[in-house]
């Protein structure tokens, strides 16, 4: 599974890289057109979580949350006609 962290400092994260061996590169954010205000990134192979939250804690990161959670199944659709005010709705 492949991480990726977001540090608004290079140095932080290329101290975070150098420990953990991930590579640095800058990111964007929708909307966003001014270079600066790009984080800085580190994409991470496996690692051990306990060290990267540390890490994150310590230089004011934080993990992309797309990576930590697991795409929800999409609700179960309706299985009979639908009613307007007590009509049945034709399709």
């Amino acid at each position: 599974m492949q991480l990726i962290a977001y540090f608004w400092e290079r140095d932080d994260a290329v101290a975070v890289a150098d420990q953990l061996g991930g590579e640095v590169g800058r990111g964007r954010f929708h909307g966003e057109d001014d270079d600066e205000d790009h984080p800085w990134v580190v994409v991470l192979g496996d690692v051990d979580r306990a060290a990267l939250d540390a890490l994150l804690a310590e230089h004011d990161g934080w993990l992309d949350t797309e990576a930590d959670e697991a795409p929800a199944a999409p609700p179960p659709l309706p299985e009979g006609p639908k009613r307007f005010k007590g009509r049945q709705l034709d399709r």
